[in-house]
């Protein structure tokens, strides 16, 4: 007999987000948007520094990081092929608490589908997914701030098992 899921059980991909820091701006941060582009095809924002750090000669509000928000399908498209790059294992470490996860790609060539350009140069990034389940819009909707039950949140074992079925992944 198989064990059915309800409906308001079922884990979704809310969203990927893509993040590369440079350190410095300029063409630094020129040629890690012109990557994401490459890579996603959406047009990345620009983050600046959150603090001045004078050892390392940044300022506050300096852009210093590119980054790119994916939903629903395409973020589910890019999901795999950097699974993929990570050769279907990810660390138990990555997950925290409430089911998200964080992987970081050494060298965004490594991506399958994606090609060396040598104008562009070889970045090393941070992908963090983000999961949900139906009715989790009502904690950021509501006005009164309502809470996700204790019963209907993300565990990371609940993460680690969506991502085994999902993906075909292997968590060490």
């Amino acid at each position: 007999m198989s064990e059915q899921i309800s409906s308001m059980k079922r884990i979704a991909v809310d969203k990927v987000v893509i993040n590369i820091g440079v350190g410095k701006s300029g063409e630094p941060i020129e040629k890690a948007k012109k990557a994401l582009t490459e890579l996603t095809g959406n047009r990345p924002a620009v983050r600046g520094a959150k603090k001045t750090v004078r050892d390392f000669g940044i300022h506050q509000g300096e852009p210093i990081g590119a980054m790119v928000t994916m939903r629903r399908g395409q973020a589910t498209e890019f999901l795999k092929r950097v699974i993929a790059a990570k050769k279907n294992v990810l660390k138990e470490s990555s997950f925290d608490g409430f089911g998200n996860i964080s992987i970081g790609i050494h060298e965004h060539i490594d991506i399958p589908g994606t090609k060396y350009n040598p104008e562009i140069g070889i970045f090393g990034m941070d992908v963090n997914i983000v999961l949900v389940r139906p009715g989790y819009r009502i904690a950021r909707k509501s006005r009164k701030r309502a809470k996700i039950g204790k019963s209907h949140r993300i565990t990371k074992e609940d993460a680690i098992v969506f991502f085994k079925e999902q993906y075909g992944a292997e968590v060490a």
